[in-house]
């Protein structure tokens, strides 16, 4: 049984449709549906920490509140209540962690993220929950 799902979301048309099948399969189970985008803080690592950073990051956090307000939209218009958690880290573990901390029953990822660029420098964050994980995984793909 489902009643507490996770669905990572990051603006890509993947996680849109990894998107769309949680709250499918929230309503389907009465769950609790909630949703995690993650600031990737490992793609600056490398870089001085500075004015541009800084700069990065709050576009970053930006995109973050633009797609969680269009997920809100989309869920409510559904009648499925969502919950939203903006965090800093890796993806993937970030995503697990998240997960553990809720007690979700299933975690659905998109495919991959918003570019191939994303998946050479990170390597694919579904694959990483996946491995990773101990919690029920689910890869929509795009």
């Amino acid at each position: 049984m489902v009643s507490n799902i996770l669905v990572a979301i990051d603006g890509s048309k993947a996680s849109e449709k990894a998107f769309d099948f949680a709250v499918d399969e929230a309503g389907l189970h009465n769950a609790t549906l909630h949703a995690i985008y993650v600031v990737e803080t490992g793609l600056f690592s490398s870089l001085p920490t500075d004015n541009s950073v800084e700069i990065m990051y709050r576009a970053l956090e930006k995109e973050g509140d633009e797609v969680f307000a269009k997920a809100n939209k989309a869920a409510s218009a559904r009648g499925i209540p969502l919950t939203t958690q903006m965090k800093q880290g890796h993806a993937g573990n970030e995503i697990i962690t998240l997960a553990e901390h809720q007690k979700v029953d299933m975690i659905v990822v998109g495919s991959h993220g918003k570019s191939n660029a994303d998946r050479l420098l990170l390597g694919s964050v579904s694959n990483y929950v996946v491995t990773h994980g101990k919690i029920t995984t689910l890869v929509v793909r795009s």
